[in-house]
């Protein structure tokens, strides 16, 4: 149910005025204007108490990531298997031995993204089929501050530079090596023939 709406002074003035000109349709009805409702009366403001003391991420949990991507493995893991799955098995398990290998320690991404170009290509055109990357596993550089700090950038910027243009045509698939290749600061690249 709407609740009623009040006249101001000049709305009942207004409404005086148009009523003594108007004509009754009934003329045995009392034509009356609206009567003005009283005001409901304020409530009580409520005091409450001042703010207790805090500071900023008392509550923040600090073991819980703010990175709001699955983690690196997991997203590799779950990637579709578009090669052969008996080969992707043995490179899994470090059974393929990498036919040409980069290493990329030290570099930064300015350095590194060139010559992860050169070397991928290079490799396809002279017919490689299985390279090893390795990135390291990265320093940790997070403040704690409140936008993170990936560990170890490259390790992380690596998989995405090899799912975009020019690098995506030329690779079949990408899976974190075995340990006796560096593990997790080193990436198997399986790469397609060259046609």
């Amino acid at each position: 149910m709407r609740k009623p709406r009040h006249l101001s002074a000049e709305e009942r003035d207004l409404w005086d005025r148009v009523a003594e000109r108007a004509t009754p349709l009934h003329p045995t009805r009392n034509a009356r204007a609206p009567e003005l409702m009283p005001k409901p009366r304020p409530k009580p403001a409520v005091i409450r108490d001042p703010l207790p003391d805090f500071s900023i991420g008392q509550k923040a949990n600090a073991a819980r990531s703010h990175d709001v991507m699955r983690p690196l493995v997991d997203r590799l893991a779950g990637a579709p298997v578009n090669m052969d799955n008996k080969s992707f098995g043995k490179m899994k398990r470090g059974k393929l031995k990498p036919e040409g290998r980069i290493d990329l320690h030290g570099m930064t991404m300015a350095q590194a993204h060139p010559a992860l170009v050169s070397f991928i290509l290079g490799s396809q055109s002279q017919g490689r089929r299985l390279v090893l990357v390795i990135t390291g596993k990265g320093k940790d550089r997070d403040d704690g501050g409140p936008i993170p700090t990936r560990h170890g950038v490259l390790r992380h910027q690596v998989p995405q530079w090899l799912a975009l243009p020019p690098l995506s045509q030329a690779i079949l698939q990408v899976t974190p090596a075995h340990l006796k290749h560096g593990g997790h600061g080193a990436y198997y690249v399986y790469l397609r023939r060259n046609r």
